[in-house]
């Protein structure tokens, strides 16, 4: 079980299992104990103080100016979350609300936010129970961070939504609170704002993504080198001469990918008298292809963490001297949205290659002698006609995804929020992308399988006979046409639980993301 202290930093490792749903348990240590105390202390003097403050004496966005009588600050606060829970779409999968809330939690135990430690301690207690709220997918711009989302998740707080049980079960938060023992409480000032200022439900869905598309990229050179050999292609584009003159990081760990995965080819060795002199784009330009999208994923994976162990309120309590309340915009999603988005382009690329090496595969103009459709009988079957059809359909898909979220804009709450980030669209739709890129290696895959039917005399290499053997186990050669559609669900299972790449690491030794 992972053991996540509050208000540390959390590593890559932690934060890819906890977005995986990985069992977790938050500990508030002494020492974020502190920081929650120093930064409520500092809360409770600004308002001895009278001075505005905004979100804890005054009202929200353009109702800044209105001054909050103390009596009414627990209900501004409490007000807050009802008025802001209205999204709508289907609920976020339950790894994803649940990793949100330990960010939410974390985030406030950084020491900056001014909520009392009882809100903390009752945040790990829903965090722990098995129930957790429903919340739905839509409704954020990422501006003011993801307040409809995070106002869903918050609202069981105060007793409040709905939520959904260990089995699935959806009943009203109230209901669900007393079968976990626990009782609503009543807000004070300033935390009903600490729990919805942020992008911790963007960054949760983008560290699910992120993890996905992890896998992805080293399947992908899985796949590749089982085309490669398929193929009868040369390996010397991946000579680590050729990437060590122009060294970008992704395309040096692709090529040593490959050399890996190759090493032990006998289809390398019929090549001493063969006479092609290169091979399309998509065999001979992986590296390139390949290292680009590494790069954009590397860039993703370092904006996530950072804004995981980062602190997004609004404003922010600083406890040095007397204490101070700062407003400002750490709340603002485009941090996060700009990379989402690149990696979101990452991934129709890895998409676009994977469906070109795979029409390749088929097509007996450019196959190197391979039957049309990789079928014995072509014409009485179809063959891998459509599963290239359905490669493309997502390709393509995701050639819409890849359209940037963060490019847009639009004004909010009476002009007050006058640029938004859209870092909540941009994180959904890499979700969506990560999933038909994971369909599209799965063709890829069983497309360069069947066609290693037909040069079983020459041994693929070390790596990639080990991913051929384990489709074989679980899908047999296509003799005939058959329905294949159960037959791409397992080999997408495969690529989704890693036991794609783990047997090709058994073989080869491990491959880099």
């Amino acid at each position: 079980m992972l053991r996540l202290e509050l208000g540390a930093d959390w590593s890559t490792d932690e934060l890819l299992a906890l977005a995986a749903g990985a069992p977790a348990k938050l500990v508030f240590s002494p020492a974020a104990l502190a920081r929650v105390k120093r930064a409520r202390a500092a809360v409770e003097r600004i308002l001895a103080d009278g001075k505005p403050v905004y979100g804890v004496n005054t009202g929200f966005g353009a109702l800044a100016k209105e001054r909050i009588a103390p009596a009414d600050r627990g209900a501004l606060q409490r007000n807050l979350l009802l008025s802001h829970a209205v999204g709508f779409g289907a609920d976020l999968p339950r790894a994803v609300v649940r990793a949100a809330l330990a960010l939410r939690i974390h985030s406030m135990c950084r020491g900056a936010s001014g909520v009392r430690p009882e809100l903390v301690r009752w945040l790990i207690a829903m965090f722990d129970c098995g129930w957790l709220p429903r919340v739905p997918e839509k409704g954020s711009v990422g501006a003011c961070g993801d307040l409809a989302p995070l106002a869903h998740l918050a609202l069981p707080v105060v007793g409040a939504g709905e939520m959904i049980g260990p089995k699935g079960e959806r009943i009203a938060a109230a209901r669900a609170l007393k079968k976990a023992g626990l009782a609503p409480l009543a807000l004070e000032a300033k935390e009903g704002l600490a729990l919805i200022n942020g992008m911790q439900v963007s960054c949760a869905i983008g560290l699910s993504a992120w993890g996905r598309l992890r896998a992805c990229s080293v399947t992908a050179d899985v796949a590749a080198a089982l085309s490669v050999e398929a193929l009868l292609g040369s390996h010397r584009p991946y000579d680590a001469r050729v990437v060590g003159v122009r060294p970008h990081p992704g395309a040096k760990q692709t090529a040593a990918n490959l050399r890996k995965l190759l090493k032990g080819s006998q289809v390398a060795r019929s090549h001493k008298d063969c006479g092609r002199v290169q091979d399309p784009y998509s065999f001979r330009c992986v590296p390139q292809v390949h290292g680009a999208a590494k790069d954009a994923l590397a860039h993703l994976g370092d904006a996530l963490v950072c804004e995981a162990n980062a602190v997004s309120d609004n404003p922010l309590v600083f406890t040095n001297g007397a204490g101070e309340a700062v407003s400002a915009g750490n709340f603002h999603g485009q941090p996060i949205a700009l990379p989402l988005d690149y990696a979101a382009n990452a991934s129709a690329a890895w998409g676009n290659i994977s469906e070109r090496r795979v029409s390749t595969l088929i097509h007996p103009a450019m196959n190197a002698g391979l039957p049309a459709f990789l079928t014995p009988k072509p014409g009485l079957n179809s063959g891998f006609m459509i599963p290239q059809v359905v490669a493309a359909a997502l390709a393509s898909e995701n050639k819409l995804h890849a359209v940037p979220a963060s490019a847009d804009t639009v004004t909010t709450s009476a002009d007050q929020e006058d640029h938004v980030s859209m870092g909540n669209h941009a994180a959904r739709k890499l979700a969506v992308s990560a999933e038909n890129l994971t369909r599209i290696l799965a063709i890829e895959l069983l497309c360069a399988a069947q066609a290693r039917e037909f040069h079983r005399e020459l041994r693929a290499g070390i790596g990639a006979e080990a991913a051929y053997r384990l489709i074989r186990q679980n899908v047999p050669p296509l003799v005939e046409d058959r329905y294949m559609a159960p037959e791409i669900d397992r080999v997408h299972e495969l690529i989704a639980d890693g036991a794609i790449v783990r047997a090709a690491e058994r073989a080869c030794g491990a491959l880099q993301p």
